[in-house]
């Protein structure tokens, strides 16, 4: 039995102007959360035998996550494409549209189709590269969509599209 895992597969390089932002600050911030860290860390190295220095055990963890997440909004803010006009054709469904579906039982859900860093269930952002972004796309007003789920075949149909 080996561990290997394959790698998961890459998300889109698409992100709202306001995502790119978003990401932008979060990387300043936490280069400047690690300085701090950094400086805790140096402070608790120099109290003495490391091997049962519960505060330095701890800063070293810490900086190792920080460090990790930098390293990835460095090299994910780098290949990122901003998109920052809507499309030409605005009577069909691309990156940034706000979709307004109704299912088979007649209930309405407003959608927002966003890059995959940026993605928001609480606000109904939902990713490109989700199952259900990948079936609207390209698809216009009063379409019919069926997006295959764990629980068997949902069928949608596209009551607006928007571009706000």
């Amino acid at each position: 039995m080996s561990r290997y895992r394959p790698p998961p597969a890459r998300k889109s390089p698409y992100i709202t102007a306001v995502g790119f932002a978003v990401l932008q600050g979060e990387s300043r911030s936490l280069w400047k959360r690690r300085r701090e860290v950094v400086a805790a860390l140096s402070a608790a190295a120099a109290e003495g035998d490391r091997s049962e220095n519960a505060e330095y055990i701890y800063r070293k963890q810490q900086l190792r996550g920080l460090d990790r997440r930098i390293r990835y909004l460095e090299k994910r803010l780098g290949e990122l494409n901003v998109v920052e006009h809507p499309p030409e054709d605005r009577e069909r469904v691309y990156f940034g549209a706000w979709v307004t579906l109704e299912d088979e039982n007649g209930q309405e859900q407003r959608l927002r189709i966003v890059g995959a860093d940026e993605f928001d269930p609480e606000r109904n952002w939902i990713s490109i590269d989700a199952p259900l972004a990948r079936a609207l796309l390209k698809r216009a007003r009063d379409d019919e969509v069926e997006v295959r789920t764990p629980v068997g075949p949902r069928r949608y149909w596209i009551v607006t599209i928007d571009y706000e």
